[in-house]
């Protein structure tokens, strides 16, 4: 967790932050910023995801008179995060497109008398020239741009919606924007503030390390079993995100989990509106729950208690999977974040480029992203270290990525890269044909298939000159010659064709250093670093007061019809179980308890406390 901030006790942020969220001091440059904010200064924030974003915004804007705007593309989470503001005594409201005339009309009229402290609005309402007189009409004490990465082309979410949020600052100048993003490399940065003409707004970047998730990325080897393997061994009753790159992967992986006994629902933009909205609100909801999804899905979801992330498709850029990566342990506590990653990958994300509309600068775009997601995968280094220097931070080796605690040997793979770079040149230049990886191994291991006989391809000089490697190995080398661009893929079947910088490899001109897989070491839920054991980490007999509180906490929940969290964070429950208050006055000390949330849910703490 990030370091607090010692604090001036007249300070009226920090009052608020006390009274209203329950917390005694700051978290890194939150001080800073709100302090900016509240001076009526523009701000430009990077910081990850669980950095404490929202206060941001949130304590400025119950600091400063009028009412708060917050810019934000997550329609289908307005409503959790009104209902969160909400528990906590702050007057909040949303307009979008899923209100009838009454609900906004309601909204409306509680901005106009000053009975709002924060209004959440979609970009898209801006264009709606009622919405821009309604803001003329009210007082605003900021503006603050959320998830402000997709306003920009280098990022991985572009919404055309945030270009014109630029405008802002023409129409109302004397109000303050905070424009925030949970990431961003430097191209994206400077985009950003050139955008959304913050130039000259005060900068913050916070650290990108989120050293309480441990990266692991695995060579696929039936994906869907690895994946049931991890979440068996290691996050059994956890609630996680498993994201695929197709519908149909996703479909496939909920209905496999769901067979094998882990609760999954699946989500992804062709399932009808309803379905999708259930899914996402049973995950918010309920306690455990898996959701197999594409993308789409994630970006702004709250839920503190996200123990794991997978991946069972290469994301297409670090910036995409750092931002879901970060959608896991959002409150602190260990959590796991793993990719499964294959030759198959590399070759459907390089053809992906290479049919994708757009320019040749749209393309070599793509390229930069993909060449760096692949530096991460095959990387002999820390994890952290590589995924820091991407956003151009500096990192120390954590001790808790895959590769710092079994780390790969480097080889030195320069002579089978010969002989596969030699064996597809010969392919192309002897015989005028193009094939895809199994062929090309096929020949190197000597294995005389109908496909091999069919084509004459035993026939070779090279048919059989690299059986010193297994077909998996050989794979490896094809996958890591792609990702260092001495090898690429073309046409619908993915075949492999040289690129301009093999001849430096079949030249002995270059030498071509390569990763070795680790061997694999079955984990288990005492061992590993992702085990709920560690996560709960809490004295014997604070557990069962632990899940007792829980209990009452999902009951409540359910009973207001508000996700659990919303209620108390599990970090919450946990210093609860602990220290055991007996009164008002000893539970209003704990972090995370507010004034409303003390006179609202107290007695209900204390009574849960002394049930047996």
């Amino acid at each position: 967790m990030a370091e607090t901030t010692p604090e001036l006790p007249d300070s009226e942020a920090l009052q608020v932050l006390h009274r209203v969220f329950g917390y005694d001091a700051f978290r890194g440059q939150q001080r800073d910023i709100i302090e900016t904010v509240v001076g009526g200064g523009d701000a430009l924030v990077l910081m990850p995801t669980g950095g404490g974003k929202s206060l941001c915004y949130q304590i400025p804007a119950l600091v400063r008179s009028g009412v708060g705007v917050v810019i934000s593309p997550l329609i289908a989470l307005m409503q959790d995060q009104v209902d969160a503001l909400t528990a906590l005594g702050v007057r909040a409201g949303f307009l979008n497109s899923t209100q009838d005339f009454e609900q906004r009309r309601e909204v409306e009229q509680a901005f106009l008398s000053g009975d709002l402290d924060l209004l959440y609005l979609a970009p898209e309402r801006l264009r709606v020239e009622s919405t821009v007189r309604l803001l003329d009409q009210g007082k605003i004490s900021l503006f603050a741009i959320d998830e402000a990465h997709c306003v920009s082309q280098w990022g991985h979410d572009f919404r055309p919606d945030y270009l014109m949020l630029s405008e802002l600052h023409e129409r109302w100048p004397d109000v303050p924007r905070i424009a925030l993003t949970a990431t961003a490399t430097e191209a994206t940065h400077a985009e950003i503030a050139t955008r959304l003409n913050l130039t000259e707004a005060k900068h913050f970047v916070a650290s990108f390390d989120r050293p309480n998730i441990q990266y692991r990325i695995v060579p696929k080897d039936n994906p869907q079993r690895q994946l049931l393997e991890l979440l068996r061994t290691e996050h059994e009753g956890d609630a996680g995100i498993v994201y695929c790159l197709s519908r149909n992967s996703v479909e496939k992986t909920a209905t496999f989990l769901t067979q094998n006994g882990i609760e999954a629902v699946p989500y992804h933009a062709g399932l009808d509106s309803r379905t999708r909205a259930k899914n996402q609100s049973r995950f918010l909801r309920e306690d455990g729950l898996v959701v197999v999804a594409t993308i789409a899905f994630g970006m702004g979801i709250d839920k503190p208690d996200v123990r794991f992330v997978a991946h069972l498709d290469l994301p297409k850029s670090v910036e995409g999977y750092y931002q879901e990566t970060g959608r896991a342990g959002r409150d602190g506590l260990p959590s796991t974040a793993w990719l499964a990653y294959g030759l198959q990958d590399v070759v459907q994300q390089r053809k992906m480029i290479d049919t994708s509309e757009g320019d040749a600068a749209h393309r070599r775009r793509l390229g930069t992203h993909l060449d760096a997601m692949l530096a991460l995968c095959e990387t002999v280094q820390c994890r952290r270290v590589q995924l820091l220097a991407y956003f151009g931070q500096q990192g120390e080796p954590c001790g808790n990525c895959d590769t710092c605690l079994t780390p790969p040997e480097s080889w030195d793979g320069t002579i089978p890269a010969q002989k596969l770079l030699s064996t597809v040149y010969r392919l192309q230049h002897e015989r005028n044909q193009k094939f895809g990886a199994g062929q090309v191994i096929d020949i190197l291991l000597g294995k005389q298939t109908e496909k091999v006989k069919q084509f004459r391809h035993d026939d070779l000089s090279v048919f059989g000159i690299g059986t010193e490697l297994k077909d998996t190995e050989w794979r490896g080398v094809i996958r890591q010659l792609l990702a260092q661009r001495l090898l690429t893929v073309e046409g619908d079947y993915g075949t492999l064709v040289l690129t301009p910088d093999s001849a430096e490899v079949l030249g002995r001109r270059r030498e071509v250093m390569m990763r070795r897989e680790p061997e694999r070491v079955t984990r288990s839920r005492s061992s590993s670093g992702g085990g709920k054991k560690k996560i709960v980490d809490l004295p014997a007999e604070a557990a069962p007061v632990f899940e007792r509180l829980r209990a009452w906490r999902a009951a409540t929940a359910k009973e207001q019809g508000v996700p659990a969290y919303v209620i108390f964070h599990d970090a919450t429950l946990r210093q609860i179980a602990t220290d055991l208050p007996s009164s008002l006055t000893e539970l209003g000390k704990i972090s995370g308890v507010g004034e409303n949330k003390l006179a609202k849910y107290g007695d209900g703490v204390l009574e849960a406390l002394a049930g047996e």
